[in-house]
């Protein structure tokens, strides 16, 4: 009976594919401490003054209630004036389009409610980025007689106009007719972006140069999908430097080059603040709110910014947007300001691949095929179907080690006592017979990038948000088969189906290509293969429990094509006689061998000469 050694190649290959994963795993934790960064520049801002668009005469002015009198007395008194307008008042000014809601408090001038109309939470709420009071922006200003306002506490003149369709909102915070701070909001219709502005005008004489005005944003990021740690992981605060480079707070570098935009990401949902002219500095802040997973809860992070805000000849003028909207690649790629850096797709070859091979190719199935589930099979199929010579290769070296594997044997029990001379001659075997245990491992490398990317394309893909399949109600979360009475750390309160299915399907084919390289007997000091064997379907059952049901259903796919594919090869294409009779060919043939080969011998031979003159000595 022939003796089944250990495939060395197979080893290396798990070891390898189990640190990629716990890698991946590590990447896509959430930071669970507090994380603040810096990023700040010595370079001056130059801004040239913008064109505002005119409005039409059908201007409209919310009426004032009761108490206008007192607010607009208060709010002049902290400017120093005695003077009194009555049109300043409590309340709230509503701007919207057919994709976007948005309620502007007339105290403070800042977005109060943001809400998406056409998207739902997973326990179908109305999806609200901004709402009883999770979010603030506040101005703080120095004047001349060296005090510190804030412009939350002051109340702004409203005033709404309509021109070509758009939707314009002026809040100002007046000290005279002529003497005030604007906040405009400019809205168009079918977009999620809008125009906002901040100018002041004739307050050179108010405001202390000297001292530089802060802008300050806040949003305590609300939860809107059914796992609280699926959602936790991909929520994140993103910022964009003026050299077109993105960074996160997870990251923890530093860098001196101005901030084009900052982006509070909440997995599918984003809210953005967009400059034309990059701010010169600013400071960010990020807090997870989700103490135990356990317990169900309604926040997920807190993020702040403080941004400095430069005055030119004593007044302030920049122009920004903002935008509230789904995290969709392609709405937000389409706007061409970098904002699809704010979807994690992987850096480097993975994002290349995600944007230019599967966003639009899945895009493309979406569109012909009936639902999102066939279209994840249909691209698994064929991204299996090109990537199928490798697997040909990958199986091809196994068959060949395998029918080495009688004479290795016979190598390693004529030279049991000197391993450098086993070493030589199973070189010299594998030189001869043209084949290599490498050979097997170099083929799964390459597969890694494919397999990164998709990790990182499916909790990305928008598209698979609450779009079902089969018992999976979402796509873009876990399935639920069982819901469990307790919680099991790291799996979970629920079983899904999904992982199940793919863990089975690893498992099966692990067998097919490691069981053959098991031994009846372990050796002593050798890897446990039958561990080796169980831990990547352990892995898929307990991790991925909690992941999007797309993903593990792509893992299922995947794995039982690659089987089939395997199958067809085993039985179909490879002739284990042929290659036997090839390898017995090679063996007579003089082989050249490169210089690498040839040197690596050599230092061997050398090896071994000295190792007979020590023994002599």
């Amino acid at each position: 009976m022939e003796e089944k050694k250990i495939d060395v190649q197979s080893i290396i290959g798990f070891i390898l594919i189990g640190g990629i994963l716990l890698w991946m795993l590590y990447n896509n934790t959430p930071d669970e401490s507090e994380n603040v960064d810096n990023v700040t520049t010595e370079e001056s801002i130059d801004r040239d003054q913008q064109n505002v668009p005119e409005l039409e005469e059908n201007t409209r002015t919310p009426a004032s209630d009761s108490t206008a009198l007192v607010d607009a007395q208060r709010r002049l008194g902290a400017f120093g004036y005695s003077e009194t307008l009555a049109s300043a008042s409590g309340g709230s000014t509503t701007i919207e389009n057919d994709l976007l809601e948005l309620k502007i408090s007339n105290k403070g001038g800042y977005i109060e409610e943001a809400r998406l109309k056409n998207f739902k939470t997973f326990d179908s709420i109305p999806v609200y980025l901004i709402k009883d009071g999770n979010a603030s922006m506040n101005m703080s200003l120095n004047t001349t007689d060296g005090r510190t306002l804030n412009t939350q506490d002051l109340y702004f003149e409203p005033e709404l106009t309509e021109n070509n369709g758009n939707q314009i909102l002026s809040m100002k915070l007046k000290v005279s007719e002529d003497e005030y701070l604007e906040y405009r909001y400019a809205m168009r219709p079918g977009e999620y972006m809008l125009d906002f502005s901040v100018r002041s005008e004739g307050l050179t004489g108010v405001l202390n140069s000297s001292a530089t005005p802060v802008l300050d944003w806040k949003l305590k990021g609300y939860r809107h999908a059914k796992s609280i740690s699926y959602e936790n992981r991909y929520t994140d605060l993103i910022w964009e430097y003026d050299g077109g480079d993105d960074d996160n707070l997870s990251d923890g570098d530093d860098d001196d080059e101005d901030v084009s935009y900052i982006a509070y990401r909440q997995h599918f949902f984003s809210s953005i603040l967009l400059t034309d002219t990059p701010f010169r500095t600013a400071s960010f802040e990020v807090e997870n709110l989700v103490e135990d997973e356990e317990i169900d809860t309604v926040y997920t992070k807190t993020f702040a910014s403080s941004i400095p805000l430069e005055l030119k000849a004593g007044e302030l003028n920049y122009n920004m947007n903002w935008y509230y909207g789904p995290s969709d690649y392609k709405i937000l790629n389409d706007y061409d300001r970098n904002l699809d850096e704010i979807i994690p797709l992987g850096w480097g070859i993975f994002g290349w691949i995600n944007k230019y091979l599967f966003i639009p190719f899945f895009a493309f199935l979406g569109g012909v095929l009936p639902s999102y589930g066939l279209a994840i099979i249909a691209m698994t199929i064929v991204v299996r179907i090109v990537l199928s010579p490798v697997t040909y290769k990958s199986y091809l070296s196994q068959a060949k080690m395998k029918i080495l594997r009688p004479e290795i044997n016979e190598l390693n029990e004529k030279y049991k006592d000197n391993a450098m001379k086993k070493q030589q001659e199973t070189m010299k075997l594998y030189s001869k017979a043209g084949a290599s245990p490498m050979s097997g491992c170099l083929p799964a490398l390459m597969q890694i990038p494919v397999f990164y990317a998709l990790f990182q394309f499916f909790p990305s893909a928008f598209q698979l948000r609450q779009k079902s399949f089969l018992w999976a109600d979402d796509l873009s979360s876990y399935d639920v088969i069982a819901e469990l009475p307790f919680h099991i750390p790291f799996y979970g309160d629920h079983v899904s189906l999904f992982p199940i299915l793919a863990s089975v399907a690893i498992f099966i084919y692990m067998m097919m290509t490691t069981g053959q390289s098991m031994q009846a007997n372990q050796q002593p000091g050798m890897p446990n293969m039958k561990f080796l064997m169980y831990l990547s379907p352990l892995f898929m059952l307990v991790f991925f429990n909690n992941y999007a049901s797309g993903l593990s259903l792509y893992y299922f796919t995947s794995n039982l094509i690659t089987i089939g594919i395997m199958l067809v090869i085993k039985y179909v294409i490879v002739d284990e006689d042929k290659i036997h009779a090839k390898i017995q060919e090679n063996k007579k043939k003089p082989k050249k061998q490169n210089r690498f080969t040839r040197k690596f011998q050599e230092m061997m031979e050398q090896a071994e000469e000295q190792q007979k003159k020590q023994k002599g000595k």
